[in-house]
């Protein structure tokens, strides 16, 4: 079983940077695309990014785009997400989310493991 743990959330304010990672247990992390996704109080989960499985293939939402970057360590079974200039409409609860399906996956359906979530609130 495929267990999937964020960190690094928190409170900011805009124009602040955050650094999520994703650490990824019980299964081959490198076999996995990977993907990080938010939601927002009463909007739909949203998909952020994501990255193929050796990482060489990125595909980011329009509204991330220049200050957003996401990475991968394979041999850490580790993911990141580097998000800079946060706004407050970036404020949201961000899930990573691991595939096994073909990349790029965008939906929330074609994840199959996801963690826990963390809360990233960017005030004002």
């Amino acid at each position: 079983q495929v267990q999937l743990v964020e960190s690094g959330g928190g409170l900011v304010q805009a124009g602040d940077s955050l650094r999520l990672s994703c650490a990824a247990s019980g299964g081959t992390f490198s076999n996995f695309v990977m993907g990080w996704f938010r939601q927002a109080p009463g909007k739909e989960r949203e998909c952020v990014v994501v990255i193929s499985r050796r990482g060489g293939s990125i595909v980011y939402v329009d509204s991330v785009k220049g200050r957003f970057t996401i990475s991968r360590d394979n041999a850490k079974n580790t993911m990141y997400l580097q998000m800079n200039s946060l706004k407050p409409e970036d404020t949201a609860v961000y899930y990573c989310a691991a595939s096994t399906g073909a990349f790029p996956s965008r939906r929330s359906q074609g994840y199959d493991y996801w963690g826990q979530g963390t809360q990233v609130t960017v005030s004002s």
